[in-house]
């Protein structure tokens, strides 16, 4: 008998191709066909959760946005699904770009202050670290990278800085050689090195609570957070990024997110990368 006739609940390939659009969607990540059954398995907790019988159900719910399921969503399809430079343009534009203006800019100062804001395990706060550490010659600058989650699990996870080797599968090999080191009683898993672990801070942070930094930024990432809240509470974060950086500093939102064209605290200069207005 095939598994998925030993299945608790329903999930035909239709249901699958419109899970994978939906996590597109939401978060700019492809699944391919070969995550089927990890989808199925994290999509069960949810329908057990809910008492849902199928898989097509659950869509239906997903597409009447319904806010907190579309993050209890999110949160399944996501967790441990983050990768190294996800969405690479972003790094793309912060080493083209945004450091070359920061070396001129801040040439007085020779500070550079970085916020990964729902950083996760890690990945994405390492990706700016090593791309600010290939991009300058970081032993003139005063570089600092805060990262902050809500979840305290994922931030001792980041920390400390371990991972498994499929997580690094995508990075170049003379990367992989500068940045990580490896085990050789555990073969399986990598490690960040300290010279870019120490470039790193990370605290625990609800972005709707008071936020206790008292400098500003140069740029901030807050990508795939703002899908959890309403448009009011996202044009309130808006504000308060704006008031977080530094002039002509840089928003940079996830895949799936957008400012409204009547936000006027900032400037589309990218796909999903904002400068701060004038």
């Amino acid at each position: 008998m095939s598994a998925a006739l030993d299945r608790e609940f329903s999930m035909t390939d239709s249901d699958f191709h419109q899970v994978t659009d939906l996590a597109y969607k939401y978060t700019g990540i492809v699944l391919g066909p070969q995550k089927k059954d990890m989808v199925y398995g994290r999509l069960a907790r949810r329908l057990r959760v809910l008492n849902i019988s199928s898989v097509t159900d659950y869509i239906a719910l997903i597409q009447q946005k319904n806010q907190e399921e579309v993050g209890k969503f999110i949160n399944a399809i996501t967790t441990n699904l983050t990768s190294f430079y996800r969405e690479a343009h972003h790094f793309d534009f912060l080493k083209e770009t945004i450091c070359s203006e920061l070396v001129k800019k801040n040439a007085d100062s020779k500070k550079i202050r970085v916020w990964s804001a729902g950083c996760s395990t890690g990945e994405e706060t390492y990706s700016i670290a090593m791309t600010l550490s290939e991009s300058l010659n970081l032993r003139s600058w005063d570089c600092k990278i805060l990262a902050t989650d809500l979840d305290s699990q994922v931030l001792d996870k980041a920390s400390h800085g371990v991972y498994g080797i499929e997580r690094i599968e995508s990075i170049g090999k003379e990367k992989k050689k500068r940045w990580f080191l490896s085990d050789t009683n555990h073969t399986d898993i990598v490690k960040v090195k300290p010279s870019l672990q120490k470039l790193v801070s990370f605290k625990r942070l609800n972005l709707l609570e008071s936020w206790p930094m008292k400098g500003k930024f140069d740029v901030i990432f807050c990508r795939n957070v703002l899908i959890y809240f309403n448009a009011e509470t996202q044009n309130k974060l808006f504000e308060r990024y704006a008031q977080a950086l530094n002039k002509g500093g840089y928003l940079i939102i996830g895949h799936s997110e957008s400012i409204s064209l009547s936000c006027s605290y900032f400037e589309s200069v990218g796909q999903t990368i904002y400068r701060k207005a004038s």
